[in-house]
């Protein structure tokens, strides 16, 4: 019996391609191995519009032979079609049409160049053989030296006693050694037969058969393995296997041991519908999870899909499922990580005209954690439609929404919403400010089914609340001087007069409201609660103003707003059914910083404060120091009082430091990392330290990690022996590029990594 060993290494490249803007980059290295080029190729016009049946060649001598064979010497240029050579000498013998050439050989056409110590061509059929050969292909890194190295009439490469790398020459990292090598130039593939690999001229592996990647194309095969420690997970090998099942379908397998939990599969399936959809799968599974006393089985199934329908009609969904509360805090989902605690479950259609647009949706969320779950959607429609200048300037809306509420547990009650909101808007805009006028009628209709008879819900509701809002923004301008420097400032006043009309509610359940942030711009909005079951009375003035300044050239150097809420009345509708009046005058006083402090210094806070008690509700401000796209150093600071935990149902302060940087110690070695403290419990609450070094030809980032680890009680994580408060690990990537290698690791997941994830603070307007 004989068998065949096989071996595939290959590129994961993405089905459907997005350009996301990057954080911070690795430093650029000038990687592409320039092949030599003859001055022969250079300024002949003779070389450009050939076709294949024309033979073109340029000699400094020449001579014609009674057999039929032309000796050409001294500069000698050779051109059929794209292929193109340069020699000392060369004899072309047209009755057999068979070309020879040495000295100083360089053979190149579209893919690759070749140098040589010989050529024999067979013009008709286009296949040549060179001995001797060094080669480079195009576009790519990759070069090495063959043998014998033929090329066929279909432009495919077949190279003898070989060997290739990525790496610069007088620079072999890596050196991979065959027998054999064919490049396949339309599929951009290379098949090699008894490989051998050098790192550092040490073998280190031997490879009967293997594949490799000559372009980014996909293809069936291996992908580089990944290798951590840590103190929950222990040994973790990854080995990820790529399945290019069509051009519109692909799947990733990969088996992840963990050598204190086990076996952990995860499975990707990634599929294109048509030029404007496209969606995944994702199904994991870890059985006999030995880290919990009950060997329980953990598993995830993930599905999502997008797109565009057709010119009007749009579609989305996404659906996720998990074992138990703690999957993500334990397990290195490709899905959500371990900050997410809410799965969101959506599907939705929408049909889009001009003039109105019309969306059906359904959705459930489940909250990891908590033993109250929200209401399901089942179904939502809703119908917008819009009308400009429907009398001498006057727009006009009408947003309608019906829902139905479901609970999957019986002892809650149910409800079907309908909620009908005509407006009329009245917009002034000019260069020297706005003034908007707006009218609403928020007329909504309740039915409510299962109530309790102790409870004070009503089984049908009539709720009608008229809404006026009118908002003013002037605009002023200044030339100013600041540290010698020439200025532009703005200040821009606004002024919100809201009034909402107040109903009682107490008769209506809570479906899908919360409260909104007090932020600045949360000042100028007209509702106080997210949703509809709460519609807060309001009689009140908000003043605010922001204030830019903008250098010579009109980058904004400065942004500072700051506002507050003056309660003409107190709100008699609250979340909880209290319905007790505030005594509140005010609302907090909301301010928000962004600027350019000197030269590469940033810095980004946001305030809320309330003025009546003398006490911060939230405080956040960063400082960075940014001297290049690929130097950072951040210092940040966040408080937060009386945060609910929802483990405990007890009020806690936050009250954080952190230092986060990223910075290239030289060329090719790279160092991210940060560190956060609780200032409260006087604790390290989350350290990250990442190293990586990149040449041309390999990457290596070994990278620690410490922190807390998130815990939601459930079923699963009581039954887990000694449960651990904090979690540490050591993790190693290693990739040869030019091998199945997906090029610099890059720096900018580095600095998402944890609970902490790197924000840019600034939204300076250039």
């Amino acid at each position: 019996m004989q068998i065949r060993y096989f071996l595939a290494l290959s590129l994961l490249p993405n089905i459907v391609l997005a350009d996301e803007p990057t954080t911070t980059e690795a430093p650029s290295l000038q990687c592409v191995v320039a092949p030599p080029v003859s001055r022969s190729f250079e300024d002949r016009e003779a070389l450009t519009g050939i076709s294949d049946d024309q033979i073109v060649i340029i000699s400094d001598h020449s001579s014609v032979a009674y057999n039929n064979q032309a000796e050409f010497s001294g500069d000698v240029s050779f051109s059929q079609g794209l292929r193109h050579i340069a020699a000392d000498n060369a004899v072309l013998d047209q009755k057999e049409q068979r070309l020879n050439a040495d000295g100083n050989l360089i053979f190149k056409d579209e893919l690759f160049t070749v140098t040589a110590d010989t050529l024999e061509a067979q013009m008709s059929t286009n296949n040549a053989t060179l001995k001797g050969a060094q080669y480079w292909l195009h576009g790519q890194q990759v070069h090495g030296d063959a043998e014998k190295l033929q090329i066929t009439s279909d432009n495919n490469l077949l190279l003898t006693k070989t060997n290739f790398t990525t790496c610069p020459p007088g620079d072999e990292s890596w050196l991979l050694e065959a027998d054999m090598i064919k490049i396949d130039s339309k599929e951009e593939w290379g098949e090699i037969w008894n490989a051998k690999l050098r790192i550092a001229n040490i073998p280190v592996l031997y490879i009967p058969y293997m594949t490799v990647p000559v372009s980014d194309k996909r293809k069936t095969g291996f992908l580089f393995p990944s290798f951590s420690t840590s103190t929950t997970n222990g040994v973790e090998v990854s080995t990820p296997y790529y399945w290019n099942i069509a051009p519109e379908f692909d799947l990733t397998f990969t088996p992840d041991f963990m050598s204190s939990r086990g076996l952990y599969t995860k499975t990707e399936f990634r599929y294109l519908a048509g030029e404007q959809q496209n969606g995944q799968f994702n199904v994991e599974y870890l059985g006999s999870d030995s880290k919990l006393t009950s060997n329980a089985d953990r598993y995830l199934y993930h599905w999502s899909h997008q797109g565009a329908v057709n010119k009007n009609w749009r579609v989305r969904s996404d659906y996720t499922d998990v074992s138990d509360n703690n999957y993500f805090n334990d397990l290195n989902s490709d899905v959500n990580q371990s900050t997410d605690n809410q799965l969101s479950r959506i599907g939705e259609a929408s049909y889009f005209e001009r003039d109105w647009d019309f969306n059906m949706r359904v959705q459930d969320i489940k909250v990891l954690g908590e033993d109250e779950k929200p209401y399901q959607v089942m179904p939502q429609l809703n119908f917008n439609y819009r009308s400009a200048d429907i009398f001498n300037t006057i727009d006009f809306k009408f947003n309608s929404e019906l829902t139905n509420f479901r609970h999957q547990d019986n002892e809650y009650n149910t409800a079907t919403r309908l909620h009908l909101v005509p407006s009329l808007i009245w917009p002034i805009q000019g260069p020297a400010g706005s003034f908007t006028s707006e009218v609403k009628l928020l007329q909504t209709q309740y039915w409510q089914q299962n109530i309790d008879e102790d409870s004070t819900l009503n089984d049908s509701i009539s709720r009608t609340i008229p809404q006026a809002r009118l908002h003013g923004q002037v605009n002023f301008e200044r030339a100013t001087q600041l540290f010698d420097e020439q200025y532009r400032q703005t200040l821009e006043p606004q002024i919100q007069y809201l009034y909402v009309g107040y109903e009682d509610q107490s008769n209506i359940g809570i479906y899908d409201t919360a409260q909104l942030q007090e932020d600045y711009y949360g000042l100028f909005r007209d509702r106080q609660y997210s949703g509809l079951d709460r519609v807060a009375d309001a009689n009140q003035f908000t003043l605010g103003f922001t204030t830019r300044l903008f250098d010579q050239t009109n980058r904004e150097k400065l942004k500072f707003s700051v506002g507050q809420i003056m309660y003409l009345e107190d709100s008699k509708v609250s979340i909880d059914d209290t319905y007790e009046e505030t005594a509140q005058s005010t609302s907090v006083l909301a301010a928000e910083l962004d600027a350019q402090l000197y030269n590469d210094w940033f810095v980004s806070g946001s305030v809320q404060h309330d003025t009546e008690t003398g006490e911060n509700k939230k405080n956040e401000v960063t400082l960075d120091y940014r001297p290049s796209s690929d130097r950072l150093l951040q210092l940040s600071y966040r408080y937060v009082p009386d945060l609910l935990n929802t483990n405990t149902n007890d009020q806690v302060d936050i009250s954080q430091a952190g230092v986060r940087t990223s910075w290239p110690i030289s060329d090719n070695l790279y160092f991210v990392g940060n560190y956060y403290y609780d200032l409260n419990e006087s604790r390290n609450i989350e350290t990250y330290t990442g190293v990586q070094y990149e040449s041309c030809c390999w990457a290596l980032r070994l990278s620690y990690h410490y922190r807390i680890k998130t815990n939601y009680d459930d079923d699963l994580s009581e039954s887990i022996d000694g449960r651990e408060e904090f979690e540490s690990g050591v993790y190693l990537n290693f990739v040869i590029k030019g091998l199945g290698g997906s090029g610099p690791l890059g720096v900018d997941d580095m600095l998402n990594e944890g609970l902490f994830n790197y924000r840019k603070p600034l939204y300076l307007r250039n």
